[in-house]
């Protein structure tokens, strides 16, 4: 006896390959520099979402981006409001805003 499938089952299929892309970034160096902090960013996902209130930071190991945290959590750890579930579109958020922020700051540099 074949069981038959919930069509409602077959909308929510898992997509094969990436699904989220950059299409748009801004970022905006810092002038005066806060601590560690070079620059704040946002980015656009398939022309979808936006993410806002990204930061580029100059961390031990070189650039990184950082995402927000809950200003309300009290823990003794940072709670992120969102973040890349996979290391494939961090890596791709990441590698996105430090071209254009590397790119912005070599032009600042040239003038």
């Amino acid at each position: 006896m074949q069981k038959k499938q919930n069509p409602e089952s077959e909308k929510f299929q898992k997509p094969t390959g990436p699904c989220l892309a950059v299409t748009s970034s801004q970022v905006f160096p810092l002038k005066e520099l806060h601590g560690k902090t070079r620059a704040l960013a946002r980015v656009t996902l398939n022309d979808q979402i936006h993410l806002t209130g990204l930061r580029v930071v100059d961390g031990t190991n070189g650039l990184f981006v950082s995402y927000p945290n809950d200003p309300s959590y009290k823990g003794d750890e940072y709670k992120s409001l969102f973040y890349p579930v996979t290391r494939e579109l961090r890596d791709h958020i990441e590698g996105n805003v430090l071209e254009k922020y590397q790119s912005m700051v070599h032009a600042s540099l040239a003038t």
